[in-house]
């Protein structure tokens, strides 16, 4: 077996891998440099090894991986996720659904000094199931707007998963944050609308709770400051100029590290403890990263992009077919495997299919990192669902029968983004 037919085969071997519980950069390493050796010969393998593995981590700007990492990570330890539910809670925590929308809210703020997705769902979740949990709220509706909360931080900037996108794909990174700031807020709006929708249906499931005086109000709004620094200091920066994005990704996880000691919940062993959270992270992108170098450097030399290509245009179909049959693989994919292994495993011969087809790549950015986050919340392989499980101590049922009106709010984002690409892209454009 030979050519396309041999990349094929590959992708359906690392699924397969996958399938079995080997971890997805090992998996793409292993089938890219057999599959390599196989179809031709191994004895130039070792030019593959040397090279694609070293192409994967030298870039310097990949240095702006374990800086929002850290960032995100020490913001997390300096209780900033905690003042901001207590600040959205106070806002509309007297509303039925309220605290549950809290939740959405509060994870969305925690993921503009985040970047990740599992960290506010670890983090939110540790402060707000607990309080839903003693106003009554079904624990149905609790999971779910914890795990699809959590989905909001890789999509509100500063963005791990943009960053990586930016980088393989050699697209701007600031126009890909500022891309993902306007869905980030619709998306946020459409979970709270969901919220709303399963408790006008069943009052019991999200009972309102205590309003708030404005007196409290302010309170709260006084307790938030880092996160307005932290978010104006890092994006202000970037796009006014003073940084590139690893100086702003430097500046953030200096700043967040400040702000924790100045809290005064940085003692030696958190410190420690963040350190080491900071580097198993990004050990672990990287390792992702260096399978997905091998991998795709057997997909381009069997020749399987190329092909891809040519089958669509013989086939002639509309773009927009095309670009719906990508969305349902990548949701159905998304229940399969974590949603950074799914875009890094696909992205070197879908970008190229999707750029052939005329589609805006910031704009197909904003609409790949929306479906991965569709893969955050969808069983059996929800990362943000496993999350849960640990922090709330629910069985995985429980969780995922909650999520449904999540999905289909992501589904109208989608479509929302499908009719009106003015929603990722006007702000890139206004911003210049």
């Amino acid at each position: 077996m030979e050519g396309p037919a041999a990349g094929a085969a590959g992708f359906a071997a690392v699924l397969a891998l996958v399938a079995l519980r080997v971890p997805v950069g090992v998996a793409m390493g292993v089938v890219g440099a057999i599959g390599y050796g196989l179809v031709y010969g191994f004895g130039t393998l070792g030019f593959v090894l040397g090279r694609a593995p070293f192409d994967a981590v030298f870039p310097v700007s990949l240095s702006v991986v374990p800086l929002f990492v850290m960032m995100g990570v020490f913001a997390g330890h300096g209780g900033l996720s905690r003042s901001l539910y207590a600040l959205v809670a106070s806002f509309i925590g007297h509303l039925r659904g309220g605290l549950a929308m809290a939740t959405v809210g509060a994870s969305a703020l925690f993921g503009a000094v985040c970047g990740s997705s599992i960290a506010p769902a670890a983090t939110i979740g540790r402060i707000a199931l607990p309080e839903m949990r003693r106003h009554g709220y079904d624990d149905r509706l609790a999971a779910a707007s914890v795990a699809a909360g959590g989905t909001l931080g890789v999509m509100i900037p500063p963005s791990i998963m943009f960053v990586i996108y930016g980088l393989m794909t050699e697209n701007s990174i600031r126009d890909l944050f500022t891309a993902g700031i306007v869905p980030g807020i619709l998306g946020t709006l459409l979970y709270m609308g969901a919220v709303r929708w399963m408790t006008r249906r069943d009052p019991a499931m999200g009972p309102a709770g205590e309003r708030s005086s404005w007196r409290e109000r302010l309170a709260r709004l006084g307790d938030v400051w880092q996160v307005v620094v932290l978010f104006g200091l890092v994006l202000g920066g970037m796009y006014l100029g003073w940084f590139s994005p690893t100086e702003a990704a430097a500046v953030g996880a200096f700043g967040a590290l400040a702000l924790a000691a100045a809290s005064g919940r940085l003692d030696r062993e958190r410190l420690r403890a963040g350190i080491a959270e900071t580097a198993s992270t990004t050990a672990m992108i990287f390792l992702i990263l260096v399978g997905a170098a091998i991998f795709n450097f057997f997909l381009d030399a069997t020749g399987f992009t190329q092909a891809l290509i040519r089958w669509v245009k013989q086939a002639e179909l509309s773009p927009w077919a095309v670009m719906l049959a990508l969305c349902a693989f990548y949701i159905v994919l998304g229940c399969l495997m974590d949603s950074l292994s799914m875009i890094l495993l696909t992205l070197g011969a879908v970008y190229p299919l999707v750029k052939s087809l005329g589609f805006d790549p910031i704009w197909f950015g904003v609409v790949l990192v929306t479906l991965s986050e569709i893969g955050m919340i969808t069983p059996p392989v929800g990362m943000n669902l496993f999350v849960l499980q640990g922090v709330g101590g629910l069985r995985l049922e429980v969780v995922s029968r909650g999520i449904l009106p999540f999905f289909a709010a992501d589904l109208v984002r989608i479509g929302l983004l499908m009719l009106f690409p003015a929603i990722a892209l006007w702000l890139p454009r206004v911003a210049g």
